[in-house]
């Protein structure tokens, strides 16, 4: 048996070097110069994704299928893509006003405060089509000409896990669909049911079936409301102190500036069962420079409970595979209301925030572990917030300072400048009370919350010519209270300088990352220093649509201490696209001491899905991701991968267990659109 064990990985990895020979020379990534690609580099910068990115994905997707006219868009319009800064939408304005009109989109270099990101994003999803005619069009004539969108998916695994066989209430298959009617800017309005794997499916208290259902309609420009929406939405104002709801990018985000002002209001599309509310919300424009905002919620949510009956902590995964995760589903609601107002004239922008919410049972989490202590308790919470903001010329400062019920603080403040030569720098000023509470707060942070936290970020992004950029930030932070795993105060650094060249169809970049933090010794009597050091570097070509195009890219990763962890990966993709067909293949060799040094891949995957696997240990990972017309309307997807380990014969644990050193998943998706 271990004589064919060892055959078996030989084998593995000789075919694997054998395909690295070819990788160089031919690969390419199907979306290679997409806007999914572009967002993979921009979560790869962030080292471990956050769940925003899977709600950036998820807009982006609706904005590619309807690009947006820029000369037509308005800022209105500009601010449905998230990425851009109000200073960007601001100087997108001023350039079309200047000149009339844009007539491509190669146009967008002219734009200085347009990092390479953003504009590569924004290539992508607007054309530079007539200019607007006088007078809008009636919504029923946008109703007419709307377009349905029924998209059905499954990913089936070629393995059993230990929870399939004994545990798990439902079969191991995933499956969702998701319909969209898409009237453009104006009208849109969507169902999603969505069930993992391992729930139950017409049983076991999924009586109607999926686990999970969000439903909206969301219509803009009814005057006099720029925006309605009703069912499950998201909504954002300020910069996330008191409604964060929405989503951001991480730290790359803010090389340009942070979020923008104002309130922004979205249909919950996505399969994410946390963070939205359910219920209705308006934003009106009751002058030419006053927006009123108003929102309410009922929602229910999962809830550990405690003895006692009330919650111990809210619960945001969504799975509902075993009897006692079932029993957990839906056994708390929120009740929320909110208002919003905003003052903007010439540049200055001020606006305020009053959000109250009630819970059907107190929270109480369990405060034995210090950390904990001024975690979010209570049944009701109320939290005030003042955004602001100033744009003149190439300078922009917007802040936001926001209050709980008990009077704890948080403010955030950002000044960004754009210089000449096409250089840009930010710096975000932030202070977040230990004792500060807001159950939809979510914005700039190095500690993943709110709370408990002060620092002080500088970047700066310089476009030296079209072919040449440098992104740089340094982020110190410093947490007075103990957190999980830091029993005092402790402080972090986070660096990251990255370059990018571009000739022709190649382009070659390269990116270090240095985090410095600081955890609990195993006597947990001190801390101790843990070092993370990240490095990539990458060249893609992008060929001409028809052709091959070609990537590959290495991963460095070290972590720890005294108990340093080291880890590589080589990747590589290989793809082909045609007007009805397309191809990619891509292979990785993954080689860490553990998890801490672990690494992560961005691949292309099927609609509404975004696909960054992380890997540990040592093993090599394949997918093939194909797409086809099968004829006018339909449109099927196919991912294969299929992951291997040479250092271990179970994968997973607990429920998740795999009695096997590797794995392989089939996702197949079909889209109908008529």
């Amino acid at each position: 048996m271990k004589d064919c064990l060892t055959i078996r990985k030989y084998v593995e990895k000789k075919a694997l070097c054998l395909l690295f020979l070819f990788v160089p020379v031919m690969s390419a990534a199907q979306q290679g110069a997409g806007w999914e690609a572009v967002l993979g580099e921009m979560a790869a910068l962030e080292d471990e994704p956050e769940a925003a990115f899977e709600e950036m994905h998820d807009v982006l997707s609706a904005v590619a299928e309807h690009p947006i006219n820029i000369n037509a868009a308005g800022r209105t319009g500009l601010e449905r893509l998230p990425f851009l800064t109000d200073r960007q939408i601001e100087d997108i304005q001023e350039y079309i006003g200047r000149h009339g009109v844009m007539r491509t989109t190669g146009e967008l270099q002219m734009i200085p405060s347009l990092d390479n990101a953003r504009r590569r994003l924004l290539e992508c999803l607007v054309y530079a089509g007539e200019p607007p005619h006088d007078g809008r069009r009636p919504l029923s004539e946008s109703i007419k000409n709307g377009r349905h969108t029924l998209v059905a998916t499954a990913k089936i695994p070629f393995y059993s896990r230990k929870g399939d066989i004994n545990g798990y209430l439902g079969y191991p298959f995933k499956h969702w669909f998701r319909y969209d009617f898409d009237c453009g800017y104006r009208l849109r309005a969507g169902v999603v049911g969505a069930h993992d794997a391992g729930e139950p499916f017409f049983s076991a208290g999924n009586n109607t079936g999926y686990d999970y259902y969000s439903y909206y309609v969301v219509m803009r420009d009814i005057r006099p409301f720029e925006t309605i929406a009703v069912g499950k939405y998201r909504f954002r104002t300020g910069m996330g102190l008191v409604l964060g709801n929405s989503f951001g990018i991480g730290k790359t985000a803010a090389l340009s500036g942070s979020s923008r002002s104002g309130a922004v209001i979205r249909g919950h599309s996505s399969r994410s069962e946390a963070g939205y509310f359910r219920g209705a919300a308006a934003t009106a424009r009751l002058s030419r420079r006053i927006k009123a905002g108003v929102f309410v919620s009922h929602r229910p949510m999962d809830a550990t409970l405690n003895a006692d009956g009330t919650a111990a902590t809210i619960i945001t995964s969504g799975y509902h595979r075993r009897p006692e995760e079932m029993a957990k589903k839906n056994n708390t609601h929120a009740a929320a209301a909110g208002l919003t107002a905003a003052y903007s004239s010439d540049g200055i922008h001020v606006g305020a925030t009053a959000v109250y919410t009630r819970l059907d049972r107190q929270l109480r989490p369990k405060t034995g572990a210090v950390f904990r202590q001024y975690y979010a308790a209570g049944s009701d919470f109320v939290n005030l917030g003042l955004d602001y903001g100033y744009i003149a010329g190439a300078l922009t400062f917007r802040g936001e300072t926001a209050t709980d019920r008990h009077g704890a603080i948080a403010t955030i403040n950002t000044v960004g400048v754009t210089v000449a030569g096409g250089l840009s720098l930010t710096a975000v000023q932030r202070f977040y009370s230990y004792r500060y509470t807001s159950l939809y707060a979510g914005g700039f942070s190095d500690g993943g919350s709110i709370r408990n936290e002060s620092g002080l970020y500088l970047a700066a992004d310089w476009n030296i010519s079209r072919r040449v950029s440098l992104s740089a930030y340094t982020d110190f932070a410093y947490f007075p209270w103990p957190r999980y795993r830091v029993s005092g105060s402790s402080k972090s650094a986070d660096n990251m300088l990255s370059a990018s060249y571009k000739a022709g169809a190649w382009t070659v970049g390269g990116r270090y990352r240095l985090r410095l933090r600081e955890r609990d010794n195993e006597q947990k009597t001190a801390l101790v220093p843990r070092t993370e050091h990240r490095a990539r570097v990458s060249a893609v070509y992008a060929g001409p649509a028809g052709y091959w195009n070609c990537a590959a890219q290495t991963d460095f990763s070290q972590a720890g201490g005294d108990d340093v962890s080291r880890g590589w990966m080589f990747s590589g993709r290989v793809g082909h696209r045609r007007p009805c067909f397309s191809v990619s293949l891509s292979a990785a060799y993954f080689d860490t001491d553990d998890y801490d040094s672990r690494v992560y891949l961005h691949e292309s995957g099927i609609l509404h899905t975004f696909c960054f696997p992380s890997f540990h240990g040592n093993g090599i990972h394949c997918s093939l991701f194909a797409t086809a017309s099968v004829w006018s309307g339909m449109t099927v997807n196919a991912r294969l991968a299929h992951t291997a380990y040479f250092d271990r014969s179970t994968i997973g644990s607990g429920y998740q267990a795999i009695d096997s050193s590797s794995v392989i998943d089939l996702e197949v998706q079909a889209r109908m659109r008529f």
